[in-house]
């Protein structure tokens, strides 16, 4: 399992155009890489667009959004295109990328056991480590503050720790 502080492990994939992402060429940024189980389902449609319409924000902190599913590419382009996503998704079909990273792992739904993509995000920073890790990622949660529910979005958690991080970088 991998912790803050280890080497990114390394990965070649293709992007919504057929064009190969490596993390060798990107890294020397910071990177926010996001492992998602499917396309076009809510959560996962959720989280690409709470990162789509904050991208600018990442964009001024000089970070690369990245989100991996074992969808295949063309299944990413009919994604980006209904809902007109401005991020990056690779396609990680042999589940390379995510046995890797260790998000591939047995889940448990309406009584059934599978093995499957546990929704995960990962803050890389630009000497190519991990920085920070989210499991188990909850797209939205609430939580009551003063007896009011307030909304807490994992696209603004993530954000808000990389501030951090490059304040102590």
């Amino acid at each position: 399992m991998l912790k803050v502080g280890d080497k990114a492990p390394s990965f070649c994939a293709f992007n919504q155009d057929d064009t190969e992402i490596c993390l060798r060429d990107i890294v020397g940024r910071w990177i926010v890489l996001y492992f998602y189980p499917k396309d076009l389902t809510p959560g996962c449609t959720t989280q690409a667009c709470d990162f789509t319409s904050n991208q600018f924000l990442f964009d001024n902190l000089e970070a690369t959004i990245i989100g991996v599913s074992p969808d295949d590419t063309k299944k990413h382009r009919q994604f980006i295109e209904k809902y007109d996503l401005g991020i990056t998704l690779l396609s990680d079909n042999d589940k390379k990328m995510c046995q890797d990273y260790g998000v591939w792992q047995l889940k448990k739904f309406m009584g059934k056991e599978f093995m499957g993509v546990v929704r995960t995000t990962f803050i890389i920073n630009p000497k190519g480590e991990i920085a920070h890790i989210w499991d188990k990622v909850s797209v939205r949660k609430t939580k009551s503050v003063k007896g009011e529910k307030i909304e807490i979005l994992h696209v603004d958690e993530v954000r808000q720790k990389l501030e951090e991080l490059q304040a102590q970088f």
